[in-house]
């Protein structure tokens, strides 16, 4: 018998941390949240560790971290201060819902209300959730490549990735 409720699937994986690269690796500089998580994935040893990379976000990200404690998720980001290039990280509650008051898509809801839905549906959601984000400069143009900037941040991103994942879950914030 199938089962929609998120509570009653069964977890498929032994990791505990899940490590996402986001992004659209043919949009310019939007590809290197998958870029730094090639980088990391080839250093990473820890079988409690599981790597993937999506281009989709919202409710279908929300169902990939079913059943992990950990995630961290590595994607480009457009402020209106930063410098081109610059790396930080945050908690996913930092970033404001797109979402509040009406929809972010015509198909689909910002990461925090799908994990609010995922939640209230009993799914088994990771309570950590942490943005490694690369200013960007374009992220729209049909390109394989980075700004040279973006491209140049990988070393410090990929630092910082091996960074959070040696820390334990409850230090990290």
């Amino acid at each position: 018998m199938c089962s929609n409720n998120f509570a009653d699937r069964q977890l498929d994986h032994p990791a505990t941390t899940l490590l996402i690269g986001l992004g659209n690796p043919i949009l310019g500089d939007d590809g290197i949240g998958w870029r730094v998580i090639e980088a990391v994935q080839s250093q990473i040893t820890d079988p409690a560790v599981t790597v993937r990379r999506f281009s989709l976000g919202g409710l279908s990200l929300m169902e990939q971290m079913i059943g992990y404690q950990r995630v961290i998720l590595v994607d480009s980001i457009q402020t209106s201060g930063g410098s081109c290039g610059e790396v930080m990280w945050f908690p996913l509650a930092a970033l404001p819902n797109p979402s509040t008051g009406h929809s972010t898509a015509a198909h689909d809801t910002s990461l925090q209300t799908a994990l609010e839905v995922g939640r209230n549906l009993g799914a088994n959601l990771p309570e950590h959730i942490t943005i490694v984000a690369i200013e960007a400069e374009r992220v729209f143009d049909f390109s394989d490549e980075l700004s040279p900037a973006v491209a140049a941040a990988i070393p410090e991103a990929v630092e910082t990735v091996l960074k959070l994942l040696a820390e334990p879950v409850a230090a990290v914030f």
